[in-house]
């Protein structure tokens, strides 16, 4: 790059910048509300999300086709940065596959529960073997996420089959809300467990997303 385009990009409003020094982040929907305030907070303006259907947190193995399909399209339209807003997310390696099939990165960890705590504190966690993870977006949507994709609004009777393993709901929260953490305790009435608040704010997925 020559020092007048150099120069001329640095000085660039945001608002005005193209494509090409854009990031274009495709990332799970249900994270798209905390990134849009990463991105706020620290004046992120490089960043361009999309997202896909937050739905598939619920059905991983949409992710990686979907993911194919919108990198793709991100490509054709001139993008030439492009970072996954994902996890492994239970994809079973599909993600990694694909990211270095485009030589593009993905968010560090297996999945939100652990970007979020931190993945490093995550993974020395051995206790929460047994949790079930709730994040802010999962104590909004309960039902929708986790009691109509499991079958439970039909066959109550199957919450043994899912949670008889369990011992507790971790509720990890990234803004501190009084009503969603009575959602999450009220998930884990439902459910029959024990309740654990933990707040750990944006965790890794800050950290990367001012890294891209």
């Amino acid at each position: 790059m020559d020092i007048d385009r150099q120069e001329a990009e640095t000085n660039t409003p945001p608002n005005e910048r193209t494509i090409a020094q854009k990031v274009h982040v495709i990332a799970c929907g249900a994270i798209a509300r905390e990134i849009l305030a990463i991105a706020r907070i620290n004046n992120l303006d490089h960043i361009d999300l999309h997202c896909l259907p937050a739905i598939y947190h619920s059905y991983p193995q949409k992710i990686a086709p979907a993911l194919k399909e919108a990198i793709a399209d991100a490509r054709s339209r001139g993008f030439e940065k492009i970072f996954i807003g994902y996890a492994d997310c239970g994809t079973g390696g599909d993600i990694d596959k694909i990211c270095e099939k485009e030589g593009i990165e993905r968010l560090s960890g297996p999945h939100c529960y652990s970007f979020f705590s931190g993945n490093e504190a995550f993974s020395t966690r051995e206790d929460d073997i047994t949790s079930f993870f709730l994040t802010d977006f999962l104590a909004r949507q309960f039902e929708s996420f986790v009691i109509v994709p499991l079958g439970l609004d039909r066959h109550p009777e199957l919450k043994e089959m899912y949670f008889g393993n369990y011992r507790k709901v971790v509720y990890l929260s990234q803004e501190e809300d009084s009503a969603l953490q009575e959602k999450a305790k009220a998930a884990a009435t439902y459910l029959g467990l024990d309740y654990e608040y933990r707040f750990t704010g944006y965790g890794d997925l800050a950290r990367e997303l001012k890294a891209v």
